[in-house]
This record gives structure tokens, C-alpha cells and sequence, in this order.
């Protein structure tokens, strides 16, 4: 089923795990976030993805062989994770966890809300 952007967020979330994942840099889907003060809770997810592409700066520091390996499962600092849940709400979201950190001082990367999507009119999911 083909789903319609609702409208673009890209906001900064925080996110619920009921059991912490093992490998930060490689997390699961979550059991919900917070956004803009409201919790959402995952009932379903409904896809998941991964993009190890190198970007920026990053596109040009490593040595040809090697990219061929951090393209196909990634490398420290560079890759998303996506989700794409539905929540207890009946919305659907895409997710992402960005694994580059932002400063020194927090390497762990951060977790963003990317958009709300909806069923083409006249469907449901």
C-alpha cells in the first residue's frame, strides 16, 4: 500500500524502549517517543529500513575497498535507521535514528520524527 505524506516534521525526539537496546549505535524500532510534550506508543511497526550512505565530508575519507563494506552495513558516526510505526493513535510516523554523533561531548546520535503519512483517500490500514 502506498501511503501519502501528511506533512514533513524533521524535529529531534526522545524515544521509549521498554527494554534498552544492547548496541546504541544499532537500535531496534522503539516502543514509542515523545513529541512536543505528547507520548506515542507503538502498536505496529509497519517497515523498516537502513541507509549507509556517506554524505558531505564523509563521502571522501575512505579508501575505495573499504567503502564498498561501509556501504552495505555502515560505519562508526555514519548511517540512519528508519521505522515507519503506527501508533496507539492511529497515526503513522516515520522515524529515524541518526547514528553521527553531534559533538564531542555526545557521541550517541539522536532520534528524529521525519513525517506523518496517511492512506491514499478511500483506504485504510
Amino acid at each position: 500500500m502506498d501511503l501519502a505524506p501528511l506533512r514533513f516534521i524533521e524535529e529531534q525526539v526522545e524515544t521509549l524502549f521498554d527494554i534498552p537496546p544492547l548496541i546504541e549505535k544499532s537500535p531496534p524500532c522503539p516502543n514509542g517517543f515523545v513529541w512536543r510534550g505528547i507520548t506515542y506508543r507503538v502498536a505496529a511497526m509497519l517497515a523498516e529500513w537502513r541507509d549507509y550512505e556517506r554524505r558531505g565530508r564523509f563521502a571522501r575519507n575512505m579508501q575505495p575497498q573499504h567503502a564498498v563494506t561501509a556501504a552495505r552495513r555502515g560505519s562508526w558516526g555514519v548511517g540512519l535507521f528508519y521505522f515507519r510505526v503506527k501508533t496507539d493513535t492511529g497515526q503513522i510516523f516515520d522515524l529515524y535514528f541518526d547514528r553521527a554523533p553531534k559533538d564531542a561531548s555526545n557521541r550517541k546520535g539522536a532520534w528524529f520524527l521525519y513525517r506523518e503519512l496517511a492512506p491514499p483517500p478511500g483506504e485504510s490500514l
